[in-house]
């Protein structure tokens, strides 16, 4: 009872730090001013050509996401709830703090900083757990799927968000472009960064699976059939050649 009570509020812990640094780089990336994300992108678009506001089209396009999860068999958990909630607050929080820099240093050096430590939250958030939000849900459902790496369909998702939300009239700027094809690579290093024994237990445990390590060792054999000793080098036996018997001098041949 102590230890899974324990291990719950580790898994809670890791979740809301997460879920701060997710919403604290948007708000990196909304004050570096080089660019929205790629959702956001096709959030601005959506709005334009429907009437919407930003919010209510971002809302739409998360039922429409939450939706997509029925084929990929995901179920949403307490993260998912938690991803609305708390990440909103955090975006405001970060943009009341942050003020819009002035020099383009430090537009650049913002915009890189929201890119990788938006990676991070992702790998810290989705592992605790407790459910991803709908987007990232739309990821981890289609990587266990289709059996393809993050990286890939991450890049994937993100660049098909970008190209429709431009076609919708979504603003793009230099920094959209860099996180939508440098998120899925980063996200996917700080999987590999992960120690096995913790990503085991972790929420990417059924979305990602490091292949076993083949043996190295030129003499052990695989398993074979029964009898077989399995380990142990074989020797090559000399072939011995039979040798007729002597021919008595007194045995007569035809």
């Amino acid at each position: 009872m102590g230890r899974r009570v324990a291990r719950a509020s580790v898994r809670a812990a890791v979740l809301l730090v997460g879920l701060v640094c997710y919403g604290f780089s948007m708000a990196l990336m909304v004050r570096a001013g080089l660019g929205l994300d790629p959702w956001d992108v096709f959030h601005q678009g959506l709005a334009e050509r429907t009437g919407m506001t930003i919010g209510s089209a971002s809302a739409v396009a998360g039922v429409a996401v939450l939706l997509a999860w029925i084929p990929l068999r995901n179920r949403p958990g307490v993260g998912t709830v938690a991803n609305v909630l708390v990440i909103a607050v955090t975006v405001d929080a970060g943009l009341a703090v942050l003020p819009a820099p002035s020099a383009l240093p430090v537009q650049v050096a913002w915009m890189f900083g929201a890119v990788v430590l938006n990676a991070l939250a992702t790998v810290l958030y989705v592992g605790a757990g407790l459910g991803p939000g709908p987007r990232d849900g739309l990821m981890t459902g289609l990587v266990r799927r289709t059996g393809h790496s993050v990286r890939l369909v991450r890049t994937l998702i993100e660049a098909t968000v970008l190209t429709v939300g431009w076609l919708l009239g979504g603003t793009v700027g230099i920094g959209t472009v860099i996180y939508a094809f440098g998120i899925g690579p980063l996200v996917q290093l700080f999987i590999r960064l992960t120690p096995a024994r913790l990503l085991a237990v972790s929420g990417w445990a059924t979305t990602v699976a490091r292949p076993p390590v083949p043996p190295t060792d030129p003499q052990v054999a695989a398993p074979a059939g029964y009898g077989t000793m399995v380990g142990c080098p074989t020797k090559t036996q000399p072939t011995v050649r039979p040798t007729s018997p002597p021919t008595s001098p007194l045995t007569m041949t035809c």
